[in-house]
Formats: C-alpha cells, structure tokens, sequence
C-alpha cells in the first residue's frame, strides 16, 4: 500500500505532528496531486489555534497547494476530444495550482493540503502554463484568487465580457430596443471600485482583477482605488492601482471621499480584503444619495473577513460576507470558472502575474508550524510559503 508523509492536526490548540498516511485513490471528478509547495493563510493560524471550522480529530488541514496531477478518477477531462475549451488534467504532465477542499468533505484528512499527496474536486485546480511559474510562485494563487472573485460575484459586479453577452443576448430578445447603447457605454463609467488592504494576498489579487473590471468597456468603472501601507504603495499601484491611500492617515476617509469628487466619480462598491468594516462603511456612506438623477442604488461592500454579529447597520451599505456556496454543484461550477476559466485566461495572456512575492520559511511539511508563528506575527505585502518537494 503506498504511504505518504502528512502535518497532522491532532486536536485543537496543538501544533501539528508528522505521520505517515495511506495515500488515497481519486475518486469520480477527483485528481490526486503531489504537492510541491503549500502557501499559509490567517484561516490555518485560527484552524490550528481554535479548531475552526474542524468538526472531528485527527485530520489534515490548509487551502492553497502547487504539484503534479499524479492520478484522476473517472469523468476527470484529461484531452479536448470533445471539442471542450478545457482545463484538462493528464496524469504525469500537469502541473496545477489547487484550492484544496477539505472544508467541503467534513475534514476529511485526504483533501486537506498540508500532506505529500492530496486529494482535490478537478473544478478546483487551474493548469499552469508551461513555464514562468514556480511551484512557490502557484501556490499563492488560489486563495487569492478565489476570495475577490467571489466578492464581485456576492456584490453583483458582471466579470469582465460577462456584460457584453448579456447585452447581445439581450439585443436579440424580440421588441429589444438596440438604440443609443454606444452613447450609454460611453457615458456609464462613473465609479471607482475601492479594495480596502490591497497589500495582502487577497488585496494584491483584488488589485489585479478590478484593473481587469476597468479596463472591460461594458463595466461602470473608471478606476481602481486602493488603501495599503506606505511603504507598499508603488507596489499596489504596479498591480494596476490608480490611486493608493496610506490606512493608517488618520484622515484617510475623508482623503478617498475628497479624491473621487475630485475624479467625478462614486464609490458604490469595496472589496474588504483585511481591515476596518466601519472605516469602508463610512466611505461608501459618503455617495449614497450621489446617483445624479438615477434610481437610489444600494452600495454593498464584499468582506473577506467575518462580519462581527455586533457590525453596525449603515443605511443605504450592504455589507455581505464573502464564501462559495455551499451547495456541491454551484460551488464547483464557481471554482470551474474563477479557476479552471478566469485563471487560466488571465495567467495565459499575462493579464494576472502571482501577487505578492512568495516568502519561503522552510522546506519540508515540519516548516508549517514556524511558518504558521510567522504569520501569527503579522506579515505585510508577502505570501508565507513552504516548500514541500522538489
């Protein structure tokens, strides 16, 4: 029977232990993927600390993994016979990145990421090009990615070219009324899309994707606004930033609020990525009346981090917490899309590069417990990872 090498949560409050686990065979829609390298997230420091989200001992726990596809079970696309766009996962050849899914399988210990082998829903991997990634590199995107893709989903923001096919499968609707829409997509860009904490993994990533949001014509964005440390300002604006705002500027609120008067534009919209809530609450309350003679619009702030149950209720703000849905089949066709589509594409063309810069704390799955202390620290503009394989 093969074996493999596992970090192993053994109960809560405890740092993992190294135990040899049978390796499992992929079962229908599964990939069995050698990790190469695991990126580290705050949900594993509150994992390890304070059992989240564990329901039973022993098990295996992270998100973000790279590796080799070794094995696929049935129904696994492996090859575009079918004439379909794709991804494919061949066994032996495929490298991916991959959002690992113990979460969805009650803890299950082999599909959790800290292990030599894991266990992955194909829909939650994203082939990567052939070359100009490293595994390190892979393995801060999945996370990153998944988190502010999902927050345009909740708050109701079109993906880039999502816009253009409703409007064309909406235009040959019989009776559709197809005049003056150049004029409309001309004159319609008049919001700035705010990420709050664009320094961290899900901040950098946010960044990138609403440049993408921008830069689609059909979208009501006409920039990307963006808080982050001083220090790490030129980076966010390098990820696609048109402006950056110093958090900690004790004026901060009403610096952005004067700015986007300033651009003639509004602020309907924030991405959470880490911070504040009431901070972005207070900015986003400053434009609910601004709709200039259009119908009152509610603006909605799409938040990475739990809302506390005591959060204040802002007339007017939205506040929706950010995660994939929880039934089976819509959340694999959400990671088919943000992933095995968006990903792909964007990491084909250049669009998105790996943000920010992998930190490696180690080597082997014994670094996880230091990488995870690390962390617990604070760590700012950097993804924590270890390097399980060569």
């Amino acid at each position: 029977m093969a074996t493999h090498l596992a970090a192993v949560s053994l109960a809560k409050g405890e740092p993992f232990q190294l135990q040899t686990r049978s390796t499992p065979t992929p079962g229908p829609g599964e990939l069995l993927i050698e990790v190469k390298s695991v990126a580290l997230n705050p949900a594993d420091t509150r994992m390890r600390g304070e059992g989240l989200f564990i329901l039973t001992y022993p098990t295996v726990i992270g998100f973000d993994i790279s590796g080799l596809v070794l094995a696929v079970g049935d129904n696994v696309p492996t090859n575009a016979t079918d004439g379909s766009p794709g991804p494919f996962f061949r066994p032996g050849v495929t490298r991916v990145a991959a959002y690992a899914a113990s979460f969805w399988r009650s803890c299950d210990p082999d599909y959790g990421a800290f292990q030599e082998r894991c266990l992955v829903p194909w829909q939650h991997a994203v082939p990567l090009p052939d070359e100009g990634i490293s595994w390190n590199e892979a393995a801060t995107l999945p996370v990153a990615v998944e988190v502010p893709l999902n927050a345009w989903d909740v708050m109701g923001i079109l993906q880039a070219g999502e816009a253009a096919t409703s409007s064309s499968v909406s235009a040959a609707l019989p009776g559709a009324d197809t005049s003056g829409g150049t004029q409309e997509n001309k004159n319609h860009k008049r919001e700035a899309l705010l990420i709050w904490g664009a320094s961290s993994s899900v901040g950098t990533i946010g960044v990138q994707s609403a440049r993408v949001l921008v830069q689609d014509r059909e979208s009501p964005f006409a920039a990307v606004y963006a808080t982050a440390g001083a220090a790490n300002g030129e980076y966010v604006r390098s990820l696609g930033a048109d402006r950056v705002f110093d958090y900690k500027e004790p004026q901060v609120v009403d610096v952005i609020v004067s700015a986007a008067r300033e651009d003639g534009l509004v602020i309907r919209h924030c991405f959470l990525a880490t911070g504040q809530l009431s901070v972005c609450q207070t900015v986003l309350k400053a434009f609910v009346g601004d709709n200039q003679g259009e119908e009152k619009k509610k603006a909605k702030i799409g938040s990475a981090p739990i809302v506390p149950p005591d959060a204040e209720v802002v007339d007017g703000v939205e506040t929706i917490f950010v995660f994939p849905s929880m039934d089976e089949k819509e959340r694999l066709d959400q990671f088919r899309y943000w992933l095995g589509t968006w990903l792909r594409e964007n990491l084909a063309n250049g669009t998105i590069r790996p943000s920010p810069e992998p930190r490696i704390v180690g080597k082997g799955l014994g670094a996880i417990n230091v990488g995870l202390d690390v962390l617990l620290q604070g760590v700012s503009c950097a993804k924590l990872v270890v390097e399980v394989a060569e």
